[in-house]
């Protein structure tokens, strides 16, 4: 989910009762120039996109979170978090080839062998105990490498906060792990256990996300994660 970004932000979640959404926007005072002013062309529709997003999140997706928290133990939401994460390794590799990236490019590919096999498929994150930290990297990024502008802003039903460039590179990342993962496993023809994965999969990214919507304690929320995921995106293309 895009707005796993806002992670370590300070938008730290706090109990609330009712959604209110932002009564104001920034683009209110066109003559005024604002530092947390972004390209955003079609905020109209994204604002009606990020209240959807926030609906669903409250009435759907967290709600499908929370039981899965309660069903599932503990040690076995850590091994599937695990696994998941050692699957995103390919991609991490591939896009740290592609940016010229050797440290990265090599912690990518030595966390998938160790985590693969002395981790079981992953299910233990050993690498990370021995001080191998994974470097995410994404295609979104790779664009930005080299040199690819962010384009404009977009809300993305469900998936959230992006922009043009890194709402092409979700596109390409997801195939690519599809065709992938999909072929790997023969879900193909196994269509319930593909079902499975990918839900399951949804699931634990939203469960690692600690992003709540309307808990920011700001009347400007979506100017807010507008401007937190632009810098966000532009310090992981730098670093």
């Amino acid at each position: 989910m895009s707005f796993g970004v806002l992670t370590g932000c300070s938008l730290a979640p706090k109990q609330q009762d009712k959604i209110i959404p932002a009564q104001r926007t920034l683009s209110d005072n066109e003559d005024i120039t604002y530092p947390m002013r972004i390209y955003d062309p079609w905020e109209g529709f994204n604002r009606s996109i990020y209240k959807f997003n926030a609906k669903f999140d409250q009435y759907v997706f967290l709600p499908v979170v929370q039981g899965y928290e309660f069903i599932m133990p503990k040690i076995a939401q850590t091994g599937i978090n695990n696994f998941f994460s050692n699957l995103s390794e390919l991609s991490n590799l591939i896009n740290s080839i592609l940016q010229l990236k050797p440290k990265s490019s090599l912690h990518a590919l030595s966390r998938f062998l160790i985590n693969s096999t002395l981790g079981i498929a992953g299910l233990w994150n050993h690498a990370s105990t021995w001080g191998i930290l994974e470097y995410q990297e994404d295609f979104g990024q790779t664009l930005g490498h080299y040199g690819v502008g962010d384009g404009p802003y977009l809300v993305v039903p469900i998936m959230g906060p992006m922009n043009a460039r890194d709402g092409f590179g979700l596109l390409v990342d997801s195939l690519a792990y599809n065709v992938v993962y999909w072929s790997a496993f023969n879900f193909s023809t196994h269509q319930v256990a593909g079902a499975t994965f990918s839900l399951t999969r949804a699931i634990n990214m939203r469960k690692q996300t600690k992003f709540r919507y309307y808990q920011s304690g700001s009347p400007f929320e979506y100017d807010l994660v507008r401007y937190l995921y632009t810098q966000s995106r532009k310090l992981e293309i730098a670093k």
